[in-house]
C-alpha cells in the first residue's frame, strides 16, 4: 500500500516548523519526519523548538489516533548536536545541567500523548536519537539501520533518560553490555535483543510502518489508550495490581458504544468503525 502525504494544515504554524515535517498519510496517522539530512538529522535548536511545538498540537488534536516518527535521508537521528554539547568547556555543572533538563523534556514529550507512538527507524538512531525511538511505545527497523548509545566513547555520561529507558526495554544485561560498551548494533541484533519489534527492507519501509500505524488508528481509542497506560513504564507493579486494573479497565470499556460496535462488526464480518465512545 502506498500512502500520499499531505501536510496537515489544520495545526497552527504548521509552515514555521524547521527541520521538522508534519504530515497526515492516512486518516488518524501522523508522520513526524525529522528532516535535517545533511546533518543526520542531529537535533538542532530549530528542530528541538519545531518537536515541541508538534507534540503539543497533536496532544490537542482528537482526531489523531497513531503517531509514526521517523527521519529523512539515511539517518533517523545521529543524536545531539556534538557542535553544542562541546561548546561551553568552561561552563558550570549548574548551568550544564539547566540547559540539559529541558532539552531532554522537550524531545521525551512524546511520552505524554495518550495514542500509540511507532519509531520508524529508517537509518542511524544514535545517542539520544536512539533515546527518542525508545520513548515511543513500538520501534520498527529498516534493514541496514545501525542503533546504539555510544555515550562513554565520547567522554560523557549517557543522557535523554538512556539509562531508564534501555532497561526498561531490552532488560538490564542487555542494557548494561550496550551502555557500557557503547557498541553499535544493526538492525537484525537489535531485534534478538528486543530493542526492535519488526525488521523491514527499506524499499517499502515507510510504507509497511504506516500501514501498521493505519490498523493501530481503525482500533476503538478508549481500550487503546487505557492499554497504554496499563504498559507504561514496564506494566503493572504485580499480579495484584493488574488484575485489579483490568477489573476497571474492561468494564469501562464494555460500557461503551464502541464496543456495541465490535460486536456488531465481528458477527456481520465487516470492519468495525469506532467514534470513541
Amino acid at each position: 500500500m502506498k500512502f500520499t502525504l499531505s501536510p496537515i494544515s489544520r495545526v497552527r504554524g504548521m509552515a514555521d516548523l524547521t527541520h521538522l515535517r508534519l504530515e497526515r498519510p492516512s486518516e488518524g496517522v501522523v508522520l513526524l519526519t525529522l528532516d535535517n539530512p545533511d546533518m543526520r538529522n542531529a537535533m538542532s535548536d530549530e528542530m528541538t523548538s519545531s518537536w515541541e511545538r508538534a507534540i503539543d498540537e497533536i496532544a490537542l488534536d482528537p482526531t489523531v489516533r497513531a503517531v509514526v516518527v521517523t527521519g529523512e535521508g539515511s539517518a533517523f537521528c545521529s543524536g545531539g548536536n556534538t557542535s553544542w554539547i562541546a561548546g561551553e568547556p568552561d561552563a558550570t555543572v549548574d548551568h550544564l545541567r539547566d540547559r540539559m533538563l529541558p532539552f531532554y523534556r522537550r524531545w521525551l514529550s512524546i511520552r505524554r500523548l495518550e495514542v500509540p507512538t511507532i519509531a520508524a527507524v529508517n537509518g542511524h538512531a544514535i545517542g539520544a536519537g536512539l533515546c527518542v525511538a525508545m520513548a515511543c511505545d513500538i520501534r520498527y527497523a529498516a534493514a541496514g539501520a545501525k542503533l546504539g548509545v555510544p555515550f562513554t566513547k565520547l567522554g560523557m555520561h549517557a543522557g535523554m533518560t538512556a539509562t531508564y529507558l534501555l532497561p526498561n526495554i531490552v532488560g538490564p544485561a542487555h542494557a548494561r553490555d550496550l551502555l557500557l560498551t557503547g557498541r553499535i548494533v544493526d538492525a537484525d541484533e537489535a531485534l534478538r535483543l528486543g530493542l526492535v519489534s519488526r525488521v523491514m527492507e527499506p524499499a517499502s519501509f515507510l510504507d509497511e510502518v504506516l500501514a501498521t500505524a493505519a490498523e493501530v488508528a481503525a482500533t476503538a481509542p478508549i481500550p487503546t489508550k487505557l492499554t497504554k497506560i496499563a504498559l507504561r513504564d514496564g506494566g503493572h507493579a504485580d499480579f495484584e495490581s493488574a488484575i485489579q486494573w483490568e477489573a476497571l479497565a474492561q468494564p469501562i470499556t464494555m460500557a461503551t458504544e464502541d464496543l456495541q460496535e465490535g460486536i456488531a462488526a465481528a458477527r456481520e464480518k465487516r470492519a468495525p468503525v469506532f467514534h470513541g465512545r
